[in-house]
Protein backbone atom coordinates (compact mmCIF):
# COMPACT_ATOMS: atom_id res chain seq x y z
CA UNK A 1 0.00 0.00 0.00
CA UNK A 2 1.17 3.29 -0.88
CA UNK A 3 2.00 5.84 2.33
CA UNK A 4 -0.06 8.88 2.23
CA UNK A 5 1.43 11.94 4.17
CA UNK A 6 -1.24 14.41 3.65
CA UNK A 7 -5.02 14.77 1.87
CA UNK A 8 -3.77 16.58 -1.20
CA UNK A 9 -1.62 13.59 -1.40
CA UNK A 10 -4.46 11.28 -1.64
CA UNK A 11 -6.43 14.31 -3.60
CA UNK A 12 -4.16 14.48 -6.30
CA UNK A 13 -4.44 10.74 -7.10
CA UNK A 14 -8.17 10.63 -6.87
CA UNK A 15 -8.44 12.99 -9.50
CA UNK A 16 -6.06 11.06 -11.80
CA UNK A 17 -7.88 8.35 -11.24
CA UNK A 18 -4.73 5.93 -9.47
CA UNK A 19 -6.72 5.58 -6.88
CA UNK A 20 -10.88 5.80 -5.25
CA UNK A 21 -11.90 6.43 -2.21
CA UNK A 22 -13.42 2.96 -1.80
CA UNK A 23 -9.60 1.63 -2.87
CA UNK A 24 -8.17 3.54 0.26
CA UNK A 25 -10.27 2.23 2.57
CA UNK A 26 -9.50 -1.51 1.58
CA UNK A 27 -5.95 -0.72 1.83
CA UNK A 28 -5.97 1.15 5.22
CA UNK A 29 -8.68 -1.85 6.41
CA UNK A 30 -5.99 -4.41 4.98
CA UNK A 31 -3.31 -2.75 6.94
CA UNK A 32 -5.62 -2.27 10.01
CA UNK A 33 -5.88 -6.78 10.21
CA UNK A 34 -2.17 -7.16 9.19
CA UNK A 35 -0.97 -5.42 12.44
CA UNK A 36 -3.84 -6.59 14.67
CA UNK A 37 -0.95 -6.98 16.96
CA UNK A 38 -0.08 -3.68 17.78
CA UNK A 39 -3.84 -3.51 19.48
CA UNK A 40 -4.91 -0.32 18.25
CA UNK A 41 -8.52 -0.43 16.79
CA UNK A 42 -11.19 -1.62 19.54
CA UNK A 43 -13.75 -1.63 16.62
CA UNK A 44 -13.41 -1.36 13.51
CA UNK A 45 -15.90 0.11 10.81
CA UNK A 46 -15.35 -1.88 7.99
CA UNK A 47 -18.49 -2.22 6.37
CA UNK A 48 -20.00 1.60 7.45
CA UNK A 49 -16.12 2.71 5.77
CA UNK A 50 -17.05 1.00 2.48
CA UNK A 51 -20.18 2.26 2.34
CA UNK A 52 -19.44 5.55 2.84
CA UNK A 53 -16.34 5.67 0.72
CA UNK A 54 -18.87 5.01 -2.67
CA UNK A 55 -20.89 7.73 -1.16
CA UNK A 56 -18.23 10.11 -1.31
CA UNK A 57 -16.63 8.85 -4.53
CA UNK A 58 -20.11 9.64 -6.31
CA UNK A 59 -19.51 13.08 -4.30
CA UNK A 60 -16.04 13.75 -6.06
CA UNK A 61 -17.42 13.00 -9.38
CA UNK A 62 -20.31 15.26 -9.36
CA UNK A 63 -18.15 18.00 -7.35
CA UNK A 64 -19.77 18.53 -4.26
CA UNK A 65 -18.02 16.66 -1.66
CA UNK A 66 -16.91 18.14 1.32
CA UNK A 67 -13.18 19.63 2.69
CA UNK A 68 -12.23 16.47 4.04
CA UNK A 69 -13.07 14.03 1.20
CA UNK A 70 -10.98 10.85 1.12
CA UNK A 71 -9.63 11.87 4.85
CA UNK A 72 -10.25 8.54 6.89
CA UNK A 73 -10.11 8.82 9.99
CA UNK A 74 -9.88 7.36 13.55
CA UNK A 75 -11.36 8.04 16.74
CA UNK A 76 -9.92 8.25 20.27
CA UNK A 77 -12.32 5.63 22.48
CA UNK A 78 -13.79 8.56 24.64
CA UNK A 79 -15.24 10.67 21.52
CA UNK A 80 -18.60 10.20 21.12
CA UNK A 81 -20.27 8.27 17.72
CA UNK A 82 -23.95 7.88 17.42
CA UNK A 83 -25.15 4.08 17.91
CA UNK A 84 -20.90 2.99 17.77
CA UNK A 85 -19.56 1.90 20.75
CA UNK A 86 -18.15 4.11 23.32
CA UNK A 87 -15.69 2.78 26.29
CA UNK A 88 -13.14 5.12 27.16
CA UNK A 89 -11.05 1.66 26.98
CA UNK A 90 -12.57 0.88 30.63
CA UNK A 91 -14.50 -2.33 31.76
CA UNK A 92 -16.85 0.02 33.62
CA UNK A 93 -18.51 1.59 30.54
CA UNK A 94 -18.94 -2.18 29.17
CA UNK A 95 -21.87 -2.63 26.10
CA UNK A 96 -22.22 1.31 25.87
CA UNK A 97 -23.73 2.95 22.47
CA UNK A 98 -23.55 6.15 22.20
CA UNK A 99 -26.58 8.27 21.98
CA UNK A 100 -25.31 11.13 19.51
CA UNK A 101 -22.35 12.25 18.15
CA UNK A 102 -20.12 14.87 19.42
CA UNK A 103 -19.87 17.96 17.91
CA UNK A 104 -15.92 17.51 16.67
CA UNK A 105 -17.12 13.93 15.31
CA UNK A 106 -20.30 15.62 14.12
CA UNK A 107 -18.31 18.61 11.90
CA UNK A 108 -16.16 16.29 10.28
CA UNK A 109 -18.57 13.85 9.17
CA UNK A 110 -20.24 16.97 7.84
CA UNK A 111 -17.42 17.15 5.87
CA UNK A 112 -17.09 14.21 4.61
CA UNK A 113 -14.47 12.23 6.70
CA UNK A 114 -14.25 8.58 6.73
CA UNK A 115 -14.41 7.30 10.12
CA UNK A 116 -12.96 3.93 10.12
CA UNK A 117 -12.92 2.49 13.70
CA UNK A 118 -12.55 3.58 17.33
CA UNK A 119 -8.96 3.54 18.86
CA UNK A 120 -7.37 2.08 22.20
CA UNK A 121 -6.17 4.31 25.06
CA UNK A 122 -5.48 4.88 28.46
CA UNK A 123 -8.58 3.83 31.03
CA UNK A 124 -10.37 7.67 30.77
CA UNK A 125 -7.26 8.71 28.93
CA UNK A 126 -5.14 8.55 32.59
CA UNK A 127 -2.03 7.35 31.43
CA UNK A 128 1.82 8.20 29.59
CA UNK A 129 2.32 5.18 28.07
CA UNK A 130 -1.31 2.87 27.23
CA UNK A 131 -0.64 0.45 29.13
CA UNK A 132 -3.73 1.14 31.57
CA UNK A 133 -6.45 0.13 29.06
CA UNK A 134 -8.75 -2.64 30.07
CA UNK A 135 -8.23 -3.92 26.36
CA UNK A 136 -4.23 -4.64 27.31
CA UNK A 137 -1.25 -2.37 25.57
CA UNK A 138 -0.52 -0.56 22.32
CA UNK A 139 2.91 -1.09 20.58
CA UNK A 140 4.76 1.02 19.29
CA UNK A 141 5.49 0.03 15.14
CA UNK A 142 8.95 0.91 15.31
CA UNK A 143 9.68 -1.30 18.43
CA UNK A 144 7.13 -3.74 19.66
CA UNK A 145 8.84 -3.60 23.14
CA UNK A 146 8.17 -0.22 23.65
CA UNK A 147 5.11 1.60 24.82
CA UNK A 148 3.61 4.18 22.15
CA UNK A 149 2.71 7.23 24.76
CA UNK A 150 -0.17 7.91 26.05
CA UNK A 151 -3.54 8.41 26.57
CA UNK A 152 -4.22 8.57 23.04
CA UNK A 153 -1.25 5.51 22.29
CA UNK A 154 -3.69 3.39 19.89
CA UNK A 155 -4.37 6.88 17.88
CA UNK A 156 -0.93 7.93 17.26
CA UNK A 157 0.27 4.37 16.21
CA UNK A 158 -2.84 4.72 14.04
CA UNK A 159 -1.42 7.15 11.86
CA UNK A 160 2.57 5.80 12.53
CA UNK A 161 1.56 2.39 11.47
CA UNK A 162 -0.90 3.95 8.21
CA UNK A 163 -3.84 2.17 9.69
CA UNK A 164 -5.62 5.99 8.71
CA UNK A 165 -4.29 9.15 8.00
CA UNK A 166 -6.08 10.96 10.87
CA UNK A 167 -6.47 10.57 14.18
CA UNK A 168 -8.72 12.42 16.57
CA UNK A 169 -7.54 12.40 20.26
CA UNK A 170 -7.85 13.95 23.59
CA UNK A 171 -5.16 16.03 25.22
CA UNK A 172 -5.61 16.27 29.19
CA UNK A 173 -1.82 16.94 30.10
CA UNK A 174 0.03 15.96 26.78
CA UNK A 175 -1.44 13.12 25.88
CA UNK A 176 -1.82 14.00 22.00
CA UNK A 177 1.83 15.76 21.74
CA UNK A 178 3.51 12.96 23.74
CA UNK A 179 2.48 9.78 22.03
CA UNK A 180 2.65 12.01 18.50
CA UNK A 181 6.38 12.41 20.03
CA UNK A 182 6.80 8.86 20.90
CA UNK A 183 5.84 7.84 17.37
CA UNK A 184 7.35 10.30 15.36
CA UNK A 185 4.41 12.22 13.77
CA UNK A 186 2.38 15.73 14.51
CA UNK A 187 0.14 16.17 17.56
CA UNK A 188 -1.78 19.44 18.06
CA UNK A 189 -2.93 20.66 21.39
CA UNK A 190 -4.93 23.91 20.70
CA UNK A 191 -6.07 26.66 22.77
CA UNK A 192 -8.82 25.64 25.66
CA UNK A 193 -12.07 26.75 23.99
CA UNK A 194 -10.99 26.47 20.54
CA UNK A 195 -12.72 23.11 20.36
CA UNK A 196 -16.23 22.30 21.63
CA UNK A 197 -15.67 19.43 24.35
CA UNK A 198 -19.34 18.16 23.71
CA UNK A 199 -19.36 14.32 23.47
CA UNK A 200 -16.00 14.07 24.72
CA UNK A 201 -15.66 11.79 27.91
CA UNK A 202 -14.75 13.52 30.86
CA UNK A 203 -11.35 13.08 32.68
CA UNK A 204 -10.61 16.67 33.87
CA UNK A 205 -13.07 19.49 32.56
CA UNK A 206 -10.86 22.17 32.79
CA UNK A 207 -7.96 20.97 31.49
CA UNK A 208 -9.39 18.46 28.12
CA UNK A 209 -8.78 19.24 25.06
CA UNK A 210 -9.69 17.53 21.88
CA UNK A 211 -6.45 17.51 19.25
CA UNK A 212 -5.82 16.24 15.65
CA UNK A 213 -2.60 13.34 15.36
CA UNK A 214 -1.87 14.08 11.92
CA UNK A 215 1.26 13.48 8.99
CA UNK A 216 1.39 16.72 7.82
CA UNK A 217 0.59 20.14 9.37
CA UNK A 218 -1.57 21.17 6.69
CA UNK A 219 -3.65 18.07 7.88
CA UNK A 220 -3.77 19.47 11.17
CA UNK A 221 -4.38 22.97 9.96
CA UNK A 222 -7.44 21.59 7.68
CA UNK A 223 -8.99 19.04 10.43
CA UNK A 224 -8.84 22.37 13.03
CA UNK A 225 -10.28 24.76 10.74
CA UNK A 226 -13.87 21.76 10.66
CA UNK A 227 -13.89 21.09 14.05
CA UNK A 228 -13.74 24.76 15.98
CA UNK A 229 -15.62 27.35 16.30
CA UNK A 230 -18.12 27.84 18.64
CA UNK A 231 -21.14 25.42 19.59
CA UNK A 232 -24.12 26.03 21.29
CA UNK A 233 -23.78 22.59 23.43
CA UNK A 234 -20.56 23.63 25.34
CA UNK A 235 -21.00 26.35 27.28
CA UNK A 236 -16.89 26.99 28.00
CA UNK A 237 -16.53 27.00 24.14
CA UNK A 238 -14.84 29.91 22.52
CA UNK A 239 -16.86 32.32 20.54
CA UNK A 240 -13.97 33.37 18.31
CA UNK A 241 -13.99 33.05 14.65
CA UNK A 242 -12.09 30.30 13.11
CA UNK A 243 -8.76 31.26 10.56
CA UNK A 244 -8.61 29.48 7.71
CA UNK A 245 -5.79 27.65 9.12
CA UNK A 246 -4.96 25.60 5.83
CA UNK A 247 -4.67 29.33 3.75
CA UNK A 248 -2.56 30.43 6.35
CA UNK A 249 0.67 28.16 6.27
CA UNK A 250 3.49 30.06 5.00
CA UNK A 251 5.73 31.75 7.68
CA UNK A 252 7.79 34.84 6.26
CA UNK A 253 8.89 36.77 9.24
CA UNK A 254 11.74 36.57 11.38
CA UNK A 255 10.60 35.34 15.49
CA UNK A 256 11.59 35.86 18.40
CA UNK A 257 11.93 32.17 19.95
CA UNK A 258 12.69 31.31 24.13
CA UNK A 259 13.57 27.85 24.77
CA UNK A 260 13.46 26.56 29.08
CA UNK A 261 16.92 26.61 31.12
CA UNK A 262 15.19 23.69 32.59
CA UNK A 263 14.60 21.90 29.86
CA UNK A 264 18.34 21.29 29.38
CA UNK A 265 18.90 20.30 33.11
CA UNK A 266 19.92 17.48 34.52
CA UNK A 267 17.23 13.29 34.13
CA UNK A 268 17.03 14.89 29.69
CA UNK A 269 18.60 12.36 27.59
CA UNK A 270 21.65 13.31 25.93
CA UNK A 271 19.98 12.42 22.52
CA UNK A 272 16.69 14.75 23.23
CA UNK A 273 18.99 17.38 24.77
CA UNK A 274 21.30 17.45 21.34
CA UNK A 275 18.77 17.25 18.55
CA UNK A 276 17.16 20.00 20.64
CA UNK A 277 19.60 22.16 20.61
CA UNK A 278 20.56 21.43 16.96
CA UNK A 279 17.01 22.90 16.06
CA UNK A 280 17.61 26.02 17.93
CA UNK A 281 20.93 26.16 16.07
CA UNK A 282 19.42 26.14 13.03
CA UNK A 283 16.44 28.80 14.02
CA UNK A 284 19.02 31.60 14.74
CA UNK A 285 21.28 30.65 11.48
CA UNK A 286 18.20 31.54 10.39
CA UNK A 287 18.36 34.97 11.27
CA UNK A 288 15.87 34.57 14.13
CA UNK A 289 16.61 35.48 17.45
CA UNK A 290 16.94 32.50 20.13
CA UNK A 291 17.53 33.18 23.72
CA UNK A 292 17.54 31.17 26.71
CA UNK A 293 15.08 31.69 29.43
CA UNK A 294 14.80 30.78 33.22
CA UNK A 295 10.75 29.39 34.37
CA UNK A 296 12.25 28.37 37.78
CA UNK A 297 8.23 27.55 38.51
CA UNK A 298 8.66 24.55 36.07
CA UNK A 299 8.84 22.09 39.22
CA UNK A 300 5.18 23.48 40.52
CA UNK A 301 4.16 22.26 37.45
CA UNK A 302 3.40 18.48 37.59
CA UNK A 303 2.64 18.81 41.43
CA UNK A 304 -0.51 21.04 40.79
CA UNK A 305 -1.46 19.15 37.81
CA UNK A 306 -1.70 15.97 39.25
CA UNK A 307 -3.88 18.04 42.13
CA UNK A 308 -6.13 19.62 39.82
CA UNK A 309 -6.50 16.69 37.73
CA UNK A 310 -7.40 13.98 40.53
CA UNK A 311 -9.48 16.05 41.59
CA UNK A 312 -11.67 17.06 38.94
CA UNK A 313 -11.40 13.27 37.77
CA UNK A 314 -13.10 12.31 41.25
CA UNK A 315 -15.94 14.23 40.05
CA UNK A 316 -16.52 13.40 36.94
CA UNK A 317 -15.88 10.18 37.28
CA UNK A 318 -18.94 9.97 40.22
CA UNK A 319 -21.32 9.27 37.58
CA UNK A 320 -20.08 5.97 36.40
CA UNK A 321 -22.06 3.87 39.27
CA UNK A 322 -23.90 0.66 37.06
CA UNK A 323 -27.37 2.04 37.95
CA UNK A 324 -28.15 3.49 34.76
CA UNK A 325 -25.51 2.23 32.19
CA UNK A 326 -22.27 0.15 31.48
CA UNK A 327 -20.84 -2.55 33.79
CA UNK A 328 -23.25 -3.79 36.68
CA UNK A 329 -21.55 -6.05 38.88
CA UNK A 330 -23.02 -9.38 39.24
CA UNK A 331 -22.28 -9.77 43.28
CA UNK A 332 -24.20 -6.54 44.27
CA UNK A 333 -26.90 -7.42 47.26
CA UNK A 334 -28.11 -3.99 48.13
CA UNK A 335 -27.84 -0.31 46.65
CA UNK A 336 -24.50 0.42 48.71
CA UNK A 337 -22.74 -2.73 47.80
CA UNK A 338 -24.03 -2.13 44.39
CA UNK A 339 -22.23 1.42 44.04
CA UNK A 340 -18.80 -0.38 45.75
CA UNK A 341 -18.63 -3.60 44.13
CA UNK A 342 -19.05 -2.02 40.61
CA UNK A 343 -16.70 0.63 40.81
CA UNK A 344 -14.27 -1.91 42.35
CA UNK A 345 -14.73 -3.91 39.73
CA UNK A 346 -15.40 -1.66 36.45
CA UNK A 347 -12.51 0.51 36.85
CA UNK A 348 -8.72 -0.05 36.51
CA UNK A 349 -5.72 0.24 38.77
CA UNK A 350 -4.65 3.68 37.87
CA UNK A 351 -7.82 5.16 37.41
CA UNK A 352 -9.27 3.89 41.13
CA UNK A 353 -5.64 5.61 42.20
CA UNK A 354 -6.39 8.90 40.82
CA UNK A 355 -9.92 8.85 42.21
CA UNK A 356 -8.90 8.04 45.47
CA UNK A 357 -6.20 10.92 45.23
CA UNK A 358 -9.09 13.59 43.88
CA UNK A 359 -11.73 12.85 46.82
CA UNK A 360 -8.73 12.67 49.18
CA UNK A 361 -7.44 16.44 48.13
CA UNK A 362 -11.10 17.42 47.65
CA UNK A 363 -12.21 16.27 51.59
CA UNK A 364 -13.24 18.47 53.99
CA UNK A 365 -9.61 19.54 55.95
CA UNK A 366 -7.20 19.23 53.06
CA UNK A 367 -9.17 20.87 50.42
CA UNK A 368 -7.89 24.38 51.04
CA UNK A 369 -4.11 22.76 52.17
CA UNK A 370 -4.11 20.98 48.43
CA UNK A 371 -6.96 22.23 46.22
CA UNK A 372 -7.55 25.62 46.83
CA UNK A 373 -3.20 26.09 46.83
CA UNK A 374 -3.10 24.30 43.29
CA UNK A 375 -5.74 26.54 41.87
CA UNK A 376 -3.72 29.93 43.54
CA UNK A 377 -0.17 28.09 41.63
CA UNK A 378 -2.50 27.55 38.27
CA UNK A 379 -2.96 31.09 38.30
CA UNK A 380 0.38 32.30 39.04
CA UNK A 381 1.76 29.89 36.36
CA UNK A 382 -0.50 31.16 33.94
CA UNK A 383 0.41 34.97 34.43
CA UNK A 384 4.16 34.06 34.08
CA UNK A 385 3.59 31.97 31.08
CA UNK A 386 1.92 34.79 29.76
CA UNK A 387 4.15 37.50 30.42
CA UNK A 388 6.66 34.94 28.74
CA UNK A 389 4.65 34.68 25.79
CA UNK A 390 4.42 38.63 25.52
CA UNK A 391 8.17 39.16 24.91
CA UNK A 392 8.29 35.81 23.00
CA UNK A 393 6.81 34.63 19.76
CA UNK A 394 7.26 31.30 20.85
CA UNK A 395 8.48 29.32 23.71
CA UNK A 396 10.14 25.77 22.50
CA UNK A 397 11.26 22.56 24.65
CA UNK A 398 11.33 19.21 24.40
CA UNK A 399 8.27 17.25 24.06
CA UNK A 400 9.56 14.73 26.19
CA UNK A 401 12.74 13.94 28.54
CA UNK A 402 12.89 11.25 26.75
CA UNK A 403 12.37 8.77 23.54
CA UNK A 404 9.51 5.63 23.77
CA UNK A 405 10.55 3.58 26.86
CA UNK A 406 10.37 -0.33 27.58
CA UNK A 407 6.58 -1.51 27.98
CA UNK A 408 6.66 -1.86 31.72
CA UNK A 409 9.69 -0.36 32.46
CA UNK A 410 7.99 2.20 34.88
CA UNK A 411 5.28 0.09 35.91
CA UNK A 412 6.27 -0.29 39.78
CA UNK A 413 7.46 3.35 39.87
CA UNK A 414 4.47 6.20 39.58
CA UNK A 415 6.65 8.97 39.58
CA UNK A 416 9.24 8.15 36.90
CA UNK A 417 5.87 7.59 34.60
CA UNK A 418 4.76 10.85 35.45
CA UNK A 419 7.68 12.61 34.56
CA UNK A 420 7.21 11.28 31.01
CA UNK A 421 4.87 14.79 31.22
CA UNK A 422 7.29 17.51 32.50
CA UNK A 423 6.94 19.62 29.60
CA UNK A 424 3.59 18.62 28.51
CA UNK A 425 1.47 19.46 31.38
CA UNK A 426 2.37 23.34 31.32
CA UNK A 427 -0.01 24.20 27.99
CA UNK A 428 -2.86 22.47 29.69
CA UNK A 429 -2.13 24.88 32.59
CA UNK A 430 -2.86 27.95 31.45
CA UNK A 431 -4.65 26.70 28.18
CA UNK A 432 -2.38 27.89 25.68
CA UNK A 433 -1.90 25.57 22.30
CA UNK A 434 0.67 23.63 21.78
CA UNK A 435 2.24 21.14 19.07
CA UNK A 436 4.77 18.21 18.79
CA UNK A 437 7.00 17.81 15.48
CA UNK A 438 9.26 15.01 14.40
CA UNK A 439 12.65 16.40 15.67
CA UNK A 440 15.17 13.38 14.41
CA UNK A 441 16.00 9.95 16.11
CA UNK A 442 17.57 8.74 19.02
CA UNK A 443 20.78 6.31 18.50
CA UNK A 444 18.44 3.32 18.72
CA UNK A 445 16.07 4.80 15.83
CA UNK A 446 13.74 5.97 18.05
CA UNK A 447 11.62 9.04 17.35
CA UNK A 448 12.43 12.72 19.26
CA UNK A 449 9.81 15.19 19.55
CA UNK A 450 9.87 18.88 19.60
CA UNK A 451 7.22 21.06 21.36
CA UNK A 452 6.85 24.52 20.34
CA UNK A 453 3.67 26.99 22.53
CA UNK A 454 2.52 30.14 21.81
CA UNK A 455 -0.20 32.75 22.96
CA UNK A 456 -3.85 31.63 23.52
CA UNK A 457 -5.69 31.63 20.01
CA UNK A 458 -2.33 31.88 18.29
CA UNK A 459 -2.57 28.24 16.38
CA UNK A 460 -2.27 30.25 12.37
CA UNK A 461 1.18 31.25 13.71
CA UNK A 462 1.95 27.97 15.64
CA UNK A 463 1.27 25.88 12.72
CA UNK A 464 2.98 28.15 10.40
CA UNK A 465 6.42 28.27 12.59
CA UNK A 466 6.27 24.40 13.13
CA UNK A 467 5.73 23.80 8.92
CA UNK A 468 8.74 26.54 8.56
CA UNK A 469 10.74 24.22 11.20
CA UNK A 470 10.02 20.79 9.56
CA UNK A 471 10.92 22.81 6.28
CA UNK A 472 14.13 24.02 6.96
CA UNK A 473 14.96 20.87 8.75
CA UNK A 474 15.20 18.94 5.59
CA UNK A 475 17.73 21.64 3.80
Amino acid sequence: MKVYNSLNEIKSDISTGLITCKDLVLDYLNNIESKKHLNVFLEVYSEEALLKAEEIDQKIKAGNAGKLAGMVIGLKDVLCHKNHGLQASSKILQNFISQFDGTAVKRLIEEDAIIIGRQNCDEFAMGSSNENSAFGNVLNDIDNTKVPGGSSGGSAVAVQANMCLVSIGSDTGGSVRQPAAFCGIIGLKPTYSRISRYGLVAYASSFDCIGPITRSLEDAALVLEVIAGKDENDSTVSHQSVPKYSDLLQFDKKAKIGYLKEAFAKGISEDVKLATQSTLDLLKESGHEVEEISFPMLEYILPTYYILTTAEASSNLSRFDGVKYGYRSPNATDLESLYKKTRSEGFGKEVKKRIMLGTFILSAGFYDAYYSKAQKVRRILKEETDQLLEKYDFIVVPTTPDTAFKIGEHSSDPISMYLADLFTVQANLVGIPAISIPNGKDKQGMPIGLQIMTKSFGEENLLAFSKYILEISKN
